[in-house]
């Protein structure tokens, strides 16, 4: 397949990737291409400013969460011959599993993608230095992907000066500059950036720095590297859920008519593209619903699902919506089967301790959360549950921590194992109905998840309404 294709990338964090990429793709989107975007890594954030964008979901990529054949294929699902495709790496290029190891780093995908690399160099405070950061990063990259430098926070007096050099000395293209914009930028928090929601003049940022951007680089020469991006993938790759016999649940009466209500608001938002395209994939319908703004679950739903967010931005909110936080404890009780994840665990609590205040919460839970003021938990993890529930045995699904918080109760009912260490640490707390803990999974590193999730909603709604199984 031919995928027009390239990635932002960056020798570190803080180097202007997302305000560029968003830039980018707002240009391609004004020259009429069919453009989708990607993220590299497991940050929630970071596509929903390309979704602000585009309009559409961004999806995540990760050489880590899945093998290499699963993200070529989760990287080409829904394309077509002739898009153009941005994907926006993660960290600094290199920097993968544990920080030392390729696997998880934007340069495994741009490997595996087979895709070319724009590295966007922050060069406030540099001189010619900057010539041997790029050559440091040119002799790292064995594939040849670099095609191309963009200098960032630099003058035009000096760009006109070091552009050539760079040329002449590296054999790389310089693709353009853009200098320190003081009046627009993306905020951050301990998270990593604000939601795009939060900033009230997003869309009019994101326009205005395309239009500064578009006078300051080539983007014939961003569209020459994309075009020359190889094709990917043939006519014999299958799509990933059904290759692994998953998405087919029994396709009856009863699998037709599963409800998953989701939580989607400014308090719960984080969810992985393909973890709800999975669940549709298995034959479940999807009922989003606000536990910051509506007054009970949605009629008829076989399963709740709490994504992760910040329920501590907006616990006061969350506090006072009193027939919500009794609507999910009713039906929790009741055995509603749940996923609740990170922000959606921590609401099920019965409080949430910011600082020097407290926050009745669902109640779900007898357990409290407390800020900690710095992170607990943080990176990848595999977990496996100590006795089959949401997993076949002996079974593992991969995910990723990262929280300010913690409970009293973080569950022990699976184990967690760092990757690049081998610690392990219990927990979650996962029952026959309901898999509650603070790790984000991602359902296509073992797709099983889904589908016992769906076949407990299907189970839930077999019961509830008399049938037969």
């Amino acid at each position: 397949m031919k995928i027009n294709r390239f990635m932002i990338a960056a020798p570190k964090s803080g180097s202007g990737k997302t305000m560029i990429t968003c830039a980018l793709l707002q240009l391609l989107k004004d020259s009429g291409k069919n453009v989708s975007s990607y993220k590299c890594g497991p940050d929630y954030i970071d596509p929903m400013f390309h979704k602000k964008v585009l309009g559409v979901p961004s999806k995540n990529l990760d050489t880590f969460f899945t093998d290499e054949k699963t993200t070529v294929q989760l990287f080409l699902d829904e394309r077509a011959d002739g898009d153009f495709a941005v994907l926006e790496g993660v960290m600094g290029l290199y920097d993968g599993l544990g920080g030392i190891y390729e696997q998880g780093s934007s340069y495994h995908l741009a490997k595996v993608t087979q895709t070319p690399i724009v590295l966007v160099v922050d060069a406030k405070g540099m001189g010619k230095s900057v010539l041997a950061l790029i050559a440091g990063f040119l002799q790292y990259d064995t594939q040849h992907l670099i095609k191309g430098v963009l200098l960032n926070r630099m003058s035009k007096g000096y760009y006109d000066i070091i552009k050539p050099l760079i040329e002449k000395e590296l054999s790389v293209k310089v693709v353009g500059y853009f200098p320190e914009q003081k009046d627009i930028g993306l905020s951050s928090r301990h998270l990593g950036l604000v939601m795009p929601d939060e900033l009230s003049d997003i869309k009019k940022q994101l326009n205005e720095t395309a239009d500064r951007l578009k006078k300051t680089i080539d983007m014939d020469l961003f569209i020459d590297i994309a075009e020359a991006a190889d094709e990917i993938g043939d006519s014999e790759n299958a799509d990933v859920y059904n290759e692994k016999n998953i998405g087919n649940c029994d396709q009856n009466e009863f699998t037709q008519n599963i409800n998953i209500a989701v939580a989607m608001d400014e308090a719960f938002c984080f969810y992985y593209e393909d973890n709800l395209r999975l669940l549709e994939k298995c034959g479940a319908k999807l009922q989003y619903f606000s536990p910051l703004h509506d007054t009970e679950l949605p009629d008829n739903c076989d399963a709740l699902l709490l994504g992760g967010g910040y329920p501590e931005l907006y616990a006061k909110e969350l506090s006072e919506n009193i027939s919500m936080r009794k609507s999910i404890k009713t039906a929790f009780e009741a055995g509603l089967p749940t996923v609740a994840e990170c922000g959606g665990f921590m609401y099920l609590h019965t409080y949430i301790h910011n600082q020097n205040c407290v926050f009745d919460m669902a109640g779900a839970l007898d357990g409290e959360c407390h800020f900690k003021g710095k992170l607990v938990r943080f990176g990848y993890i595999e977990v496996e549950e100590k006795h089959s529930n949401f997993l076949p045995p002996d079974e593992k699904i991969r995910a990723h921590e990262f929280h300010y918080y913690d409970s009293t109760d973080n569950g022990t009912d699976c184990i967690a194992t760092k990757p690049a260490t081998g610690r392990k640490y219990d927990c979650v707390i996962s029952r026959d109905n309901y898999w509650l803990g603070f790790p984000h999974i991602y359902y296509p590193s073992n797709p099983h998840f889904a589908e016992n999730f769906v076949k407990k909603a299907q189970e839930h709604e077999r019961n509830k309404n008399g049938k037969l199984i």
